[in-house]
């Protein structure tokens, strides 16, 4: 389960789809990070990923972890988004046969998981096809 501080920690990324950008090579990162340190040495801004892009790989996950145990068997996507950056989210509103890879996806937000009957309701992002 996700911790209720972790959840709130992440809430930018999770609900405004929230990374950052170097302004000196133009590469985005999501989830955010603190300086490029890939291809250059800069400070990052803020930057908000665009809702669509296209899968660049997927696993179909038959096998769950606890609390994800009763959306089995669910699709998982590694998402390219227009505007750069990848996130990576559950595909959902689609048959698995009929997942491709190029295949175009917006961000929308949805339940991720409940933390026990009373506990909170954790939302996020899925993505689905267009």
């Amino acid at each position: 389960m996700a911790s209720v501080p972790g959840y709130w920690r992440e809430r930018a990324q999770r609900l405004r789809y929230e990374g950052n950008k170097c302004e000196s090579c133009d590469e985005v990162y999501f989830p955010p990070r603190r300086s490029c340190g890939i291809k250059c040495d800069e400070e990052l801004k803020p930057h908000t990923l665009s809702t669509t892009g296209k899968v660049l790989t997927y696993t179909v996950i038959r096998v769950a972890p606890t609390q994800f145990v009763d959306e089995a068997p669910y699709a998982v996507a590694i998402c390219e988004m227009d505007g750069g950056g990848r996130i990576t989210a559950q595909l959902v509103d689609c048959p698995f046969e009929n997942i491709k890879i190029g295949m175009p996806v917006r961000i929308e937000f949805r339940l991720i998981q409940k933390d026990g009957h009373h506990g909170i309701l954790m939302y996020g992002y899925k993505v689905v096809p267009v």
